[in-house]
């Protein structure tokens, strides 16, 4: 696995950190997506940041 890779494994184990729901995972902008709290979580190196300070907010 490079390191800009992903491990999708590691997605069945995360939830959103503000809502509790489960996240998806969008390969192209390289975020963790929560509809629930319409957030996106980067990910970077391959390591999800989890911090509600490092999302961005999404217009669903």
């Amino acid at each position: 696995m490079s390191e800009t890779e992903f491990d999708r494994k590691m997605l069945e184990a995360l939830v959103c950190p503000v809502t509790q729901t489960t996240l998806s995972y969008d390969a192209g902008a390289k975020e963790l997506v929560s509809k629930a709290a319409k957030m996106a979580f980067p990910v970077r190196n391959g390591i999800p940041i989890m911090l509600v300070d490092e999302a961005r907010r999404l217009d669903l």
